[in-house]
């Protein structure tokens, strides 16, 4: 239940982080879009590094919480 708890956390802490790279227009955190009007090209492309750092926050808070654990029990 806890680690469901952490994991939640950190997705709520990452949404966060996105909306603060919104309000502050935060080049990295948006898509990029390349548009070639003379032959009708349109490519769009979303940005990874939210995602990843989403990632990354999620592993290292249940690591931190495992390890924390583990020293409980003893």
């Amino acid at each position: 239940m806890i680690r469901c708890m952490i994991v939640l956390m950190t997705l709520v802490l990452t949404t966060g982080l996105l909306l603060v790279g919104h309000l502050f227009t935060i080049p990295f955190m948006f898509n990029h879009q390349y548009t070639d009007h003379s032959n009708g090209l349109y490519i769009t492309s979303g940005s990874l590094i939210p995602f990843i750092m989403g990632l990354m926050a999620s592993f290292l808070a249940e690591k931190i919480y495992i390890h924390k654990y583990r020293e409980k029990l003893g």
